[in-house]
């Protein structure tokens, strides 16, 4: 059913007409921007992505993962209703290099295939529910900046094991 878009176009617009979407996408997007507005001053972030019905979400980076070519984004995934916490690169070159290196983390467990937009996922927040949102925004923010920092750490571990390596073959020759 999905190809039929003659279709598609009369259940959207029948969907729209009883206001309910545009009602909860306000809503949803509003909220994003809050999120972004409370932030910790110690990230930068990018201005909102609303994506198409699917995501939206802004960038957050630090100097460590923007010398690395790397941004984190929050984002609602607005088909599963939850927030994630992606780790993203700048070019998909970059994604590849990446994804080769956490493809075998705690992160990418069971994924097989280096998804579309990031190179890992981390579920920050299953429940939306704005009758808890003060509550709810507060997990958001230290899920995300936790799970950020968790990331950070394991890359900088990285970065030591690849010197050592470096200085390893360099000693070798």
């Amino acid at each position: 059913m999905k190809g039929d878009i003659q279709k598609s176009l009369e259940i959207y617009k029948e969907q729209l007409s009883n206001g309910f979407i545009q009602t909860a996408y306000i809503a949803l997007t509003k909220y994003v921007a809050e999120l972004k507005g409370k932030f910790p001053q110690n990230y930068s972030t990018s201005n909102i992505g609303f994506g198409y019905l699917d995501y939206t979400y802004f960038y957050f980076t630090n100097d460590y993962v923007k010398n690395k070519s790397l941004k984190f984004a929050l984002v609602l995934n607005h088909e599963k209703m939850q927030f994630e916490l992606w780790l993203c690169a700048r070019t998909a070159n970059i994604q590849k290099q990446y994804w080769n290196l956490l493809k075998d983390s705690r992160w990418n467990k069971n994924v097989e295939v280096m998804p579309k937009y990031y190179v890992l996922e981390v579920v920050i927040e299953t429940q939306i529910d704005f009758n808890a949102k003060e509550k709810m925004t507060s997990n958001i923010i230290d899920n995300a900046v936790s799970s950020a920092l968790e990331i950070e750490n394991y890359l900088q571990t990285l970065d030591c094991k690849i010197q050592v390596c470096r200085q390893c073959s360099k000693e070798i020759s």
